[in-house]
């Protein structure tokens, strides 16, 4: 089983966020036990951010067991026409391409996506397999 991570699950495990942290870190471990947990190149930069250096940030990374897992074309095509359908329905700035690639790069290249945002990749990626930490 692949599962692909968003940013917002990291953020909760990295920051132990009083809220979300110990759903989204009970829900990471049991996708680390079922399989590989994959995060794309702008997941990795958004946590990396986080973090004071570079090195930091692949060190946390790696010690979590989260595998790089480059965009393939495919998706960087899906994404596209999902931002394509976005923005004809009206959608605005709110959103940004990433977020569009951090859902193609799961519905391409894994089996599920664990994220806290789901009811946008529901909206934009309606056949992809969304965990979502504190759910029954």
């Amino acid at each position: 089983m692949i599962t692909a991570v968003d940013t917002s699950v990291l953020l909760d495990v990295f920051g132990a966020d009083s809220r979300f942290g110990p759903d989204s870190k009970q829900l990471l471990r049991s996708c680390l036990t079922e399989g590989r947990v994959v995060a794309c190149e702008v997941v990795w930069a958004e946590v990396a951010s986080f973090f004071p250096t570079p090195a930091a940030a692949e060190e946390a990374m790696n010690r979590l067991g989260i595998e790089f897992s480059a965009i393939e074309l495919k998706a960087a095509l899906a994404a596209s026409a999902a931002w394509r359908a976005y923005r004809s329905r009206g959608g605005r700035r709110g959103r940004v391409v990433a977020d569009f690639l951090i859902g193609a790069h799961a519905f391409s290249q894994a089996e599920r996506l664990l994220t806290r945002d789901r009811g946008f990749y529901r909206a934009y990626f309606s056949r992809l397999n969304v965990l979502e930490p504190g759910e029954a």
